[in-house]
């Protein structure tokens, strides 16, 4: 095992980077086979990442399952992250953050996950028919009865986070955040950091783009990024401008465009974790070498202006989505809605 610098997340000491496993299962065209997801997973632990990432939504349960079969022999090598409210309703996709749907979601997670607690514990999204007030209180119960150690939240804004917190003290928020994703800048960290919430960002390298992996439209079937507009035309040829001069800078710092994106990430706040997901081996080696890297303030600099919230193009959710974030948004973004 090769261990990583570690960073404090609610009571917990996890990796700085850690692995989002979403895409294991979910949303980016046909997803690799079990056998081929376990062996990322274990090579991951092998790496001395320590936090691992699903949901019960993802892949309709199906990534909770490759977790249960694949590491749960190494439960005490890694912090174990889930989420609720976001699920599959009756085959298909609902959100529901009522309660009792909350203590369903727990319980056939716990199952599939073939454990009995679940380390951190998240509302995967704001339900606004039900106060947070009592989406929180469920998972409070939760925690008494023993399933889970700590609640955390997803896509929620800064007053959201007051109102839970108030409730239970959150151990970690959870929300895209990366160089062209600056939504948790506006309210959302600094309430993080008064009220020593950890930080956790999910899209670190913008779901491939930031990595050199997006190169047109052409997506797989299945593919949510082919209904995101930030990728899709006619949006995405200007934003392929921004990365490549992004690609130009991160060689001339010696690091992959990915590494750098996550470099960036670490140095915003020390509270901060981002989960880069992979299907790839030796992308995952790659990804953790930049819990090592520093970007100086010139090239930081550099980033911020290349990504400039004006030269960015597109939405980052179409509508429907986003009508179930309640995180901030930016000026730029209303002109999209």
């Amino acid at each position: 095992m090769t261990g990583l610098p570690t960073r404090v997340l609610g009571p917990f000491n996890v990796s700085a980077i850690g692995l989002g496993c979403m895409n294991l299962s979910h949303a980016y065209g046909m997803p690799p086979t079990e056998s081929e997801g376990a062996r990322l997973l274990n090579h991951a632990l092998d790496r001395g990442v320590t936090l691992l990432d699903t949901a019960a939504l993802y892949g309709g349960g199906a990534n909770e399952r490759l977790l249960g079969t694949a590491v749960m022999h190494r439960r005490r090598e890694f912090t174990l992250a889930s989420k609720c409210v976001l699920d599959t309703f009756e085959g298909k996709r609902g959100l529901d953050g009522s309660p009792a749907a909350i203590s369903r979601t727990l319980d056939a997670a716990l199952a599939r996950l073939r454990t009995d607690h679940i380390d951190l514990y998240y509302l995967h999204r704001l339900d606004r028919n039900v106060a947070i007030e009592e989406s929180v209180g469920a998972l409070v119960r939760a925690k008494e009865a023993g399933k889970i150690s700590e609640i955390g939240l997803s896509e929620m804004s800064a007053a959201t986070i007051r109102r839970a917190h108030a409730v239970h003290p959150i151990a970690a928020v959870q929300s895209e955040y990366s160089i062209w994703v600056r939504n948790p800048e506006i309210a959302v960290l600094d309430t993080c950091g008064e009220l020593g919430i950890g930080f956790v960002a999910f899209s670190p390298v913008g779901r491939g783009f930031l990595a050199g992996a997006v190169f047109d439209d052409s997506y797989a079937r299945g593919d949510i990024r082919a209904t995101m507009p930030r990728f899709v035309e006619p949006n995405l040829s200007s934003n392929l401008q921004l990365f490549e001069r992004f690609a130009l800078l991160a060689k001339q710092t010696g690091h992959t465009p990915a590494q750098l994106a996550l470099g960036w990430l670490l140095s915003r706040r020390p509270f901060l974790i981002p989960i880069p997901g992979t299907r790839n081996i030796a992308h995952l080696d790659e990804n953790v070498l930049a819990a090592g890297i520093g970007p100086s303030s010139e090239t930081n600099a550099s980033i911020d202006d290349i990504f400039a919230a004006e030269n960015v193009k597109g939405a980052r959710y179409p509508r429907g989505a986003q009508s179930q974030i309640d995180t901030e948004l930016l000026p730029e973004e209303g002109q999209y809605l």
